[in-house]
């Protein structure tokens, strides 16, 4: 994986398994009702889950839509569709880029994108397809992780893989924290849009039942899949059990705050 393919969160299928098997739960799977909460999502809806990785809120935004609505799930990642489609009955999956939408203009009432935004290779062009594809009316929402530096375990972590591994691994572990800045986010709003977007930073919690399970799942499900060898991950878990313990539970498990920032959008209606 170079640093260009890291940026853009490319996974391959064994890596998009580990993914959806430990990523989903630890930390991605929490974040799905928020997201169809603050999209206001209901029975009926046809929705656009962009970027949507092995599915968490695509499954989530389909159980809300029920029978009645239209799920459709995009990903460039042929990976991530590929497990996806494993287990989401009735929901339609794409693997196609953000940044030019295969659909027409005003398909969906809802457009949903779950830690996404981060890894596009352009993002105004992503944000301005959605738009298009949204109808009058409708609702943008999506989320970005906080600043890696109010998730304490993760700036921890990216610490000490610098330490062991150099700048360009910990790069590729600090790529999906890089909007966490409100004020970054905001530009990227508004140069894609959606200005006057609401913004809201909500309290989330990354749990991992030990740091041999943290160690793997940041490796080899996610954005270091192809920096570390696994004498490497060896190597990075006994450092980790030594200088990372702050994190972990009496029973094993690693606790640890994960905040994130939801924005919210509507697509006005023309008057008549």
């Amino acid at each position: 994986m170079t640093t260009s393919t890291a940026a853009t969160g490319q996974l391959s299928t064994s890596a998009a398994e580990v993914y959806d098997a430990f990523f989903v739960p630890a930390l991605f799977g929490a974040w799905a009702g928020p997201l169809c909460d603050a999209a206001k999502v209901i029975a009926g809806s046809s929705v656009l889950d962009v970027a949507c990785g092995t599915g968490a809120t695509t499954r989530e935004a389909a159980r809300r839509a029920g029978d009645a609505g239209q799920v459709t799930g995009l990903d460039r990642n042929d990976g991530m569709i590929a497990v996806a489609r494993g287990h989401g009955a009735g929901i339609t999956w794409v693997e196609g880029r953000a940044e030019s939408l295969p659909f027409s203009s005003g398909s969906f009432d809802v457009l949903l994108c779950q830690f996404g935004l981060m890894f596009f290779d352009d993002r105004a062009a992503a944000l301005g397809e959605m738009r298009r594809v949204l109808r009058p009316g409708g609702r943008i929402a999506l989320s970005v992780w906080d600043s890696a530096s109010n998730s304490p375990g993760y700036a921890a972590m990216i610490a000490l893989i610098e330490e062991m591994f150099g700048d360009q691994a910990a790069g590729a572990l600090r790529a999906p924290f890089v909007l966490g800045d409100p004020a970054d986010l905001a530009a990227v709003l508004d140069a894609g849009g959606l200005g006057g977007a609401q913004v809201t930073t909500r309290t989330g919690t990354a749990r991992f039942a030990s740091i041999r399970d943290w160690v793997r799942t940041d490796v080899r499900g996610w954005t270091l899949a192809d920096f570390i060898d696994d004498a490497g991950v060896e190597a990075l878990v006994a450092s980790a059990e030594r200088q990372l313990g702050q994190f972990v539970g009496p029973d094993g498990g690693v606790v640890f705050p994960a905040p994130a920032h939801i924005a919210t959008w509507e697509k006005g209606v023309p008057e008549a």
